[in-house]
């Protein structure tokens, strides 16, 4: 029964981090969908292009032909851009401005996955004397991983926009159009970004309430310092 009660005596997560790690969640979510999923950009249907969608790591074509290859081949269906398939056209549909972005990208789902982790075991309490001492210092690593997602999510999608329109990558770029993994990739940036701000509350507040139980300690050691006499105090007493 004294155990029990001690398991229920323990200091529950805030109401701050809860939210924040909950719209950080929804914002992994988009992230995920928007990391996974092949349309970032797509063609519309009426133009009949060869070209059909594409992601950050797989294109789709029907009856595609590159021009610059030398001998005639025909490209379809949807592949990784790392397969052997797309290996004689790698370099035109992977260009340096498109590995930023998926570099980007990844960053950013590696260090919203990692803090999702962290807050996970804030909020469930797991393990409880690790979370208890440093959660201001788990709170705060969250704030920081969860801030650089939404800055690499920003620096991703500026420059997948700047770019997808080039004439020197997709060929025909006015029959093609930014599509919804390119949005769930903007939604997911303003969800991180709103969770930094939370988790930054959070762990401001945390460390103030840690700087206050550490004041509160060491005035209660002071205090109990002096309330104990010493010895030469005694010794002197009882010579008085």
């Amino acid at each position: 029964m004294s155990q029990s009660i001690e398991k229920n005596e323990y200091p529950k997560a805030s109401n701050s981090l809860v939210v924040g790690a909950l719209i950080s969640y929804i914002g992994g979510v988009f992230l995920l969908m928007s990391f996974c999923s092949p349309y970032w950009i797509e063609s519309y249907d009426e133009s009949f292009s060869s070209f059909k969608n594409m992601g950050l790591w797989e294109y789709c074509f029907k009856d595609f032909t590159y021009p610059y290859y030398q001998f005639p081949r025909l490209f379809n269906g949807c592949h990784n851009i790392f397969s052997h398939e797309y290996y004689v056209i790698r370099e035109w549909l992977l260009p340096g401005w498109l590995m930023a972005v998926q570099g980007f990208v990844t960053l950013a789902f590696i260090n919203t996955f990692t803090a999702l982790g962290i807050m996970a075991c804030e909020v469930i309490r797991y393990p409880l004397k690790t979370v208890l001492r440093y959660e201001w210092l788990l709170t705060t690593c969250s704030f920081i991983a969860v801030s650089v997602s939404s800055v690499f999510l920003f620096f991703g999608v500026l420059i997948f926009g700047v770019n997808a329109y080039r004439r020197d990558w997709l060929m025909y770029p006015k029959f093609n159009v930014i599509s919804w993994s390119y949005a769930f990739a903007v939604v997911a940036m303003f969800f991180l970004g709103l969770a930094g701000l939370i988790l930054y509350k959070d762990a401001k507040q945390s460390y103030e309430r840690r700087r206050e139980s550490k004041n509160l300690v060491q005035q209660m050691q002071m205090h109990e310092t002096a309330s104990i006499p010493s010895s030469h105090s005694r010794g002197l007493h009882g010579y008085i």
